[in-house]
């Protein structure tokens, strides 16, 4: 049996449609078009996650209309709308090089282009409108937007993220002390 752990949120069921069972899955994802073909995900009922297997799909961009075995009537559906659904990790489509998933880079060391070792990617927070490098120097809090233009390279081997940052961004965290003990 799949954990939350062991994948990765794909979208939520939004609503119902029609009167037999049919649902919408709202796709939290960049390429929507990667999971077309799925034939089953979890969803996370009350903390289990409970398989789910499509009898059939239709594909509307960030949206899939669902008809999963087992759900027939508006009664059974409505006990799945809003729940979150999930993946199998090895479900996750193969990306080009340079690109990454955000679970995939937690842990990295961070070293910036010109204050060298920032320290360790915690996590990658993208509740907000704008999704952050959340990194922990020496048990400071550093959030670096997640914008191409500041990622020159992900060592994936080395477990290395390269940042170039924006002159000043990462001064509002650093002791301007520490920045002379590093000079020395």
């Amino acid at each position: 049996m799949n954990q939350i752990q062991d994948c990765f949120y794909i979208g939520k069921i939004v609503k119902k449609y029609g009167f037999k069972g049919e649902v919408v899955l709202k796709l939290d994802t960049d390429v929507p078009e990667a999971y077309q073909e799925m034939e089953s995900l979890f969803l996370d009922l009350s903390g289990t996650m409970v398989p789910f297997f499509i009898q059939k799909s239709l594909f509307q961009g960030q949206f899939m209309r669902l008809k999963f075995e087992g759900v027939d009537t508006e009664e059974e559906a409505d006990k799945i709308i809003k729940k979150e659904a999930y993946l199998p990790m090895d479900c996750l489509p193969e990306l080009e090089d340079g690109q990454f998933y955000y679970h995939e880079i937690e842990g990295y060391k961070v070293i910036d282009s010109v204050k060298g070792d920032i320290g360790t990617l915690i996590t990658v927070n993208d509740n907000a409108a704008q999704p952050l490098f959340e990194i922990d120097y020496r048990g400071t809090e550093i959030y670096i937007p997640v914008v191409d233009d500041f990622i020159e390279k992900v060592d994936k081997e080395q477990h290395i993220l390269y940042v170039k940052t924006p002159e000043g961004l990462l001064d509002i965290y650093m002791n301007p002390q520490e920045e002379e003990d590093k000079d020395c």
